[in-house]
């Protein structure tokens, strides 16, 4: 019998983020970049001046006028704090957790005498010295507290991306899906040993990336690349029953996803639309670039076979949850996912902010 080299795949190098995985492994804890953190820095301060103000209000037009006064020099000092940590946040994260609490306080103190001179300006000639020591003291305060809620904030990245890797991890190696990719592998042996070697290179390659250190997020071209091998995989075994379409806009493919985000919404696809059909089903994958935002959108066609339509979907929340706060860890609010059945078809639907 002649022998082939189907086992005889090559060793493909590992990712670069091995040697980084200290780096790239910790979160930014000075990642003030995003919608959702400037929000809510604005509105702790906001309710901070709000209630300091009521000290010295008699009335609520009073208390209004005030609150104005002190938001004129507060909001800009604020700002200023939270563009200068997230334009140091590499540098910062560099740094020593107390050192990061001290770089964190002084740029606060810094805001906090910023806010007072812009005030005193406001406020025209007095016959009292500006409270600079009371400015700084404050701003110092809240900026320690910005410290610890973006501390708490990025400490809630790395369990929840561990967690996520190890659950995509024990997806990938269901026995179920082992088994019949063996199987397939088996049957391609004697008749197409290339494909069979094929075959068996996408399953090491998945399995490789699931068990490299990830970083905090991936590009959405390299995500795309992960779940061509999936479906590559699958394909041999449904055959003429899987029909995936494939909609790439190249303008999209830098968008920043979660690492091992697409592919196990892609296996859901396959599984809920594909596998319980006797006629198969089809998928499509579609990116595209919409201006500032990026759109992915995940569709594959329900069985006919169902009593009803309501029966088809719900196989498809089990990684749903994982997947939705994993982005919202990623983006904060300015990410968008949803799912459901549209026209008879069942679309899981992500946009994302544009780099």
């Amino acid at each position: 019998m002649q022998e082939t080299q189907i086992l005889s795949t090559r060793p493909a190098a590992l990712p670069e983020a091995a040697p980084r995985s200290a780096v790239r492994g910790r979160a930014l804890v000075f990642d003030a970049c995003q919608v959702g953190v400037v929000l809510r820095a604005v509105l702790f301060v906001e309710l901070v001046l709000g209630v300091g103000a009521l000290f010295a209000a008699g009335s609520l037009a009073e208390w209004l006028a005030r609150l104005a006064l002190l938001t004129g020099g507060a909001l800009p000092a604020t700002l200023a704090w939270l563009i200068t940590a997230c334009s140091l946040k590499t540098a910062l994260q560099r740094l020593q957790e107390p050192l990061q609490y001290a770089a964190g306080v002084l740029l606060g103190a810094l805001a906090g005498l910023l806010a007072c001179a812009m005030l005193a300006r406001a406020s025209g000639p007095a016959g009292t010295p500006p409270p600079w020591l009371a400015s700084a003291a404050s701003g110092a305060l809240l900026a320690a507290l910005l410290v610890t809620a973006l501390k708490m904030r990025a400490r809630a990245r790395t369990p929840a991306a561990t967690t996520a890797r190890l659950t995509e991890l024990q997806a990938r190696i269901r026995p179920h899906f082992l088994f019949n990719t063996l199987n397939s592998a088996i049957a391609l042996v004697r008749d197409e040993p290339a494909k069979a070697e094929a075959l068996l290179e996408d399953l090491s390659d998945l399995f490789r990336h699931a068990l490299v250190e990830q970083g905090e997020s991936a590009t959405l071209e390299e995500e795309i690349v992960l779940a061509r091998r999936y479906l590559d995989i699958e394909q041999v075994r449904f055959g003429e029953r899987m029909r995936v379409q494939w909609v790439l806009d190249a303008r999209a493919n830098a968008a920043r996803l979660p690492p091992l985000l697409l592919q196990p919404l892609v296996e859901n696809a396959v599984k809920h639309g594909v596998e319980p059909s006797a006629r198969g089903g089809k998928l499509r994958i579609a990116t595209e670039r919409r201006g500032g935002r990026v759109v992915l959108t995940i569709t594959n066609t329900l069985p006919t076979d169902r009593p009803t339509a309501e029966d088809a979907p719900r196989g498809h929340g089990i990684a749903q949850a994982n997947v939705r706060d994993r982005l919202r860890l990623l983006h904060d609010v300015d990410c968008d996912f949803s799912a459901g059945v549209q026209g008879g078809l069942y679309q899981v639907r992500i946009s994302l902010p544009a780099p």
